[in-house]
């Protein structure tokens, strides 16, 4: 049986990357510079993170990397057990990809003007963690690994709301969160931008859902797309509600239950537009 290559996926997946270079290159910030006190300034401010509570686009560019992730990671696990790899050997392989991932997320900022920095705020050693839980429940029933998903949102609300540390008490403000806190015990400082490295937790939800979308594009299910139309919009709903009626704030740099849904809901309506135009 030869697996038909999912050329959406490709599709986001590069332009993905593309956005990346642009962003390695400079381009989008001397865009903002020449568009700075003009109505194109409203589009160029899309192309940097928010400094807290909202979302803009290039929010939505760790999300997307994640997700795809998980949707890639289902078709090559499909494709290993077409060819009668065993479950151990598929995750020996896993492991293997997350501590390389790991290992390149820290070592691609461990070197600093004033000496050598161990820190875990890259995407990479993010990625190192979602996509080893996304492989460990991946065999398990599609409504199980959706309670699992809500468990994860539970708990990150539980931790940021619950836990009463002296300073750290202040679920959804910069510096004096939970995930500050846990940063100072993990590598004894704080990210003076608000990111915080327990954000691996929630957006494990972005890699898990990605290997989910996978499963029913792989599967025979009839309109696959209008259920990523449809789970999208029932994430956007959930995600914007909880801001907008002051239950949980869109903050992404400490990756809110909130943020997650709704960027969650982004990323399904991504791919299952690129799906129906490109695959169907």
């Amino acid at each position: 049986m030869v697996q038909k290559r999912l050329l959406s996926l490709d599709f986001l997946r590069g332009l993905i990357m593309v956005f990346l270079a642009f962003e390695a290159a400079g381009l989008y910030g001397a865009l903002s510079n020449a568009a700075e006190g003009t109505w194109w300034q409203n589009i160029t401010i899309q192309f940097h993170h928010h400094k807290w509570n909202g979302l803009r686009f290039w929010d939505l560019i760790q999300p997307g990397f994640m997700f795809i992730a998980g949707t890639a990671m289902a078709y090559s696990i499909h494709k290993q057990q077409l060819n009668g790899v065993p479950w151990s050997q598929s995750f020996r392989k896993a492991l293997r990809r997350s501590g390389w991932l790991f290992f390149w997320g820290v070592l691609n900022y461990a070197v600093k003007k004033d000496g050598l920095a161990f820190e875990l705020w890259n995407v990479l050693t993010q990625l190192s963690f979602t996509m080893l839980v996304a492989f460990l429940i991946f065999r398990l029933s599609t409504q199980t690994q959706m309670l699992i998903c809500v468990g994860i949102l539970l708990l990150t609300e539980a931790l940021y709301r619950f836990t009463n540390v002296p300073g750290f008490d202040q679920p959804f403000t910069d510096q004096h969160n939970f995930g500050n806190y846990v940063d100072l015990l993990l590598m004894n400082k704080i990210n003076r931008g608000g990111w915080v490295a327990i954000n691996c937790i929630p957006t494990s939800v972005h890699t898990i859902a990605g290997a989910l979308a996978g499963k029913l594009l792989l599967s025979t299910h009839t309109h696959k797309a209008k259920q990523l139309f449809i789970w999208g919009v029932i994430c956007l709903i959930a995600g914007y509600s909880m801001d907008w009626l002051h239950i949980t704030p869109i903050i992404k740099r400490i990756a809110t239950t909130s943020f997650t849904l709704a960027s969650l809901g982004w990323c399904l309506l991504a791919l299952g537009a690129c799906y129906w135009w490109i695959d169907i």
